[in-house]
């Protein structure tokens, strides 16, 4: 036994001598047989002067040697706009770096590029390198490509000795508000934004107060996190984008997003703030818009009962809101040829009381039921202040006509309602497509008999809307939606071609899109 054991101390002693003893120069150099996860890495399209995201390349050692690649280094050297990360270290140029038999490594690539370092950028600039292995006859590449746009870039001032940054001041009816955003008020000429360059706004930008920010058609506005545009006492918003003929690029909408331009972004919830109407601000239209990735898409707050609705949205779309798509507070709405879908809460939910009128809109929502509180449309008239106090407020009218209101959750409207003589509750569903099953008999009262023609006429409940991809945002019907010609044509005069300029007089389907025949698959 003392034998083996003795034996046993041996056999470990010499393992760890051996390892100890194993040099550099047991690593064999490379002989430019190195192979790659992929010869071009594309860096996706970064703002001038915005960090892109981090790509990956990996590299393989394939042999049954353990090598030691001689330099990895990119091509333009120090001046190379790219940054790369080897083995947790940052730089451009890497001396002897080991990889063992049969395995691989990680490189990570990164870059940030002034536009106006390069001769006529025209907007955009492909700016390439490559990632250079080793040298002269072992010598191997990978690209690098990334293309940059330049922008008009809106941010608030920064105090260059304390480094504070401009916080926003709100005039609301009359009286400076100081608040803990940080922003600043548009400029003068900053009132009109135009398809010339994107906008990328960090921070809020606020309308000042007796102004109008116009936004043309085409226009292109990304938000950085935490950002938005806020619409002040006395301002105005008009979005006048037009019908694009290519759905795909939507040349002349004018879109709200985020700033990170990479795919892996393009429908990411909660990228940025809101479009805040604040309580005051007058004749906001926005037509042909695609809002997405926000916090809020929409938030309209007060003037229930100004003489022109305080926010006319027509020919819209608005999706992957991580809380709302529209919130409105007690203010004043009407709704054309809108599509609304994928919300973290309601797709669209009129609270405090108000003014809403939806004509042929699209109110759906498949956010994972399981992680959402409310359906696809809440109204209510009330809100608890920090004393848990409700404050009630009249629900003047809220009219849905020859709409689709529908999810994956169960059911798709809540009416919530404090009853109070001093107040009134009016809503109506006119031709509408809902999703309302309730089999337990979960909702009661006055406001949940579908058969009170005063809140409910001519609709159609839990039948199959036969939505495209609910979750790509295709919200077109089928030619099995049951809610082909069911549209009542008093309304579809009022609205006489749909979100895709499809004449809908004669044949009116409900919700914003006339019906379409879906191709097969194969």
């Amino acid at each position: 036994m003392k034998r083996n054991i003795l034996y046993f101390i041996c056999t470990i002693c010499f393992l760890m001598l051996w390892s100890s003893c194993r040099k550099d120069f047991e690593f064999s150099p490379s002989t430019g047989t190195l192979q790659f996860s992929k010869d071009t890495v594309y860096l996706d399209t970064v703002f001038t002067n915005i960090g892109s995201s981090t790509y990956n390349l990996k590299v393989y050692n394939k042999s049954d040697d353990d090598i030691v690649i001689p330099s990895i280094k990119l091509g333009l050297g120090n001046a190379s706009n790219y940054r790369l990360n080897i083995d947790g270290i940052s730089g451009k140029t890497f001396e002897n770096i080991q990889v063992l038999a049969k395995d691989s490594l990680f490189i990570f690539v990164e870059t940030t590029i002034d536009i106006n370092n390069f001769p006529n950028p025209n907007g955009k600039y492909l700016y390439t390198d490559q990632i250079e292995f080793d040298s002269n006859s072992n010598l191997q590449k990978v690209e690098l490509v990334t293309l940059v746009q330049d922008a008009v870039f809106i941010y608030p001032n920064r105090d260059n000795t304390t480094k504070v940054i401009e916080k926003l001041t709100l005039n609301i009816g009359g009286e400076l508000i100081e608040t803990e955003l940080q922003g600043r008020e548009l400029l003068p000429t900053e009132l009109t934004f135009t398809n010339e360059k994107p906008y990328v706004i960090y921070g809020f930008a606020a309308v000042p107060n007796g102004e109008t920010l116009t936004v043309n058609a085409g226009a292109r506005l990304h938000f950085h996190s935490n950002s938005g545009l806020i619409v002040s006492d006395g301002a105005t918003i008009n979005v006048n984008g037009t019908y694009s003929n290519d759905q795909d690029v939507l040349e002349n909408e004018v879109v709200f997003e985020g700033d990170r331009l990479e795919p892996n972004f393009s429908d990411t919830p909660g990228q940025w703030g809101t479009i805040w109407l604040i309580d005051g601000s007058i004749n906001n239209t926005i037509n042909y818009a695609t809002i997405k990735n926000a916090s809020v898409g929409i938030l309209s707050d007060g003037n229930p009962n100004a003489a022109t609705q305080k926010l006319k949205i027509t020919n819209s779309q608005i999706y992957n809101s991580s809380n709302f798509g529209i919130l409105g507070r007690n203010t004043s709405i009407t709704a054309e040829n809108v599509v609304v879908n994928n919300a973290g809460q309601s797709s669209f939910a009129g609270t405090l009381g108000g003014k809403y009128n939806f004509t042929h809109c699209t109110i759906a929502n498949y956010w994972d039921a399981g992680f959402r509180q409310f359906p696809s449309v809440l109204l209510n008239n009330f809100v608890t202040d920090q004393d848990n106090n409700a404050i009630i407020a009249d629900l003047t009218e809220a009219n849905f006509n020859n709409c689709i209101i529908y999810g994956n959750d169960n059911p798709e409207i809540l009416l919530d309602e404090i009853e109070d003589t001093s107040v009134v509750f009016n809503f109506k569903f006119t031709n509408c497509l809902i999703r309302f099953e309730d089999n337990n008999n979960n909702f009661t009262g006055a406001n949940y008999d579908l058969n009170n023609i005063n809140h409910y006429e001519n609709n159609i409940f839990n039948e199959n809307p036969n939505f495209k991809d609910t979750a790509l945002n295709q919200l077109l019907i089928g030619d099995e939606s049951a809610a082909i010609n069911k549209g009542n044509v008093a309304f579809s005069s009022q609205v006489p071609t749909d979100i895709l300029n499809v004449n809908r007089t004669t044949s009116p389907d409900l919700g914003a899109y006339q019906h379409i025949i879906f191709p097969e698959e194969d």
